[in-house]
């Protein structure tokens, strides 16, 4: 079931380069801070800007980084119920699932992993009602989908990426 890393790449990636320390610390800066200026970046790493903005756009040509994006506080969103939902899928069915998976209302991350199931979803509605037709209604009526379990979502802590 090999694929490409995240499923939403267009076109073939380049073979990875060895990243060096200060591409890993470009790295942990913009994940801290994803809107930090190319300027900020290059003191903090003690670079040019002109290197720095070399080795950002590297990243994102090769892939390591996907793009850039907020971090919500799902439940002042207005999405206050949250789930992981494992799902056990029909063998070789991941990428027909994959697809349908996209389409939700909702649908925040999903992995395929090894275990007990096949799929790790998670997702994110305005209340139980919804999370509970997503569920039964929704992901219960693609084919492939053998079952699912749902793990309802107490309290969310976004891990620093600084450790």
């Amino acid at each position: 079931m090999a694929d490409d890393d995240s499923g939403d790449q267009s076109g073939p990636l380049p073979p990875p380069r060895p990243l060096d320390a200060i591409d890993r610390d470009i790295l942990r800066m913009l994940q801290t801070d994803g809107r930090a200026s190319i300027r900020s970046v290059a003191e903090q790493v003690h670079v040019s800007r002109a290197n720095a903005y070399a080795r950002i756009n590297r990243l994102i040509e090769d892939g390591v980084i996907r793009g850039f994006g907020a971090r919500v506080n799902h439940e002042r969103a207005g999405q206050g119920a949250s789930a992981y939902i494992t799902l056990k899928i029909v063998q070789n069915s991941w990428r027909t699932v994959r697809e349908q998976l996209k389409e939700l209302p909702g649908a925040a991350h999903m992995a395929l992993v090894s275990g007990d199931f096949d799929v790790l979803l998670l997702v994110h509605t305005p209340d139980n009602r919804t999370l509970r037709e997503l569920v039964l209604t929704r992901l219960q009526s693609i084919p492939e989908v053998l079952s699912t379990r749902t793990l309802l979502v107490f309290e969310e802590t976004d891990l620093d990426p600084e450790g």
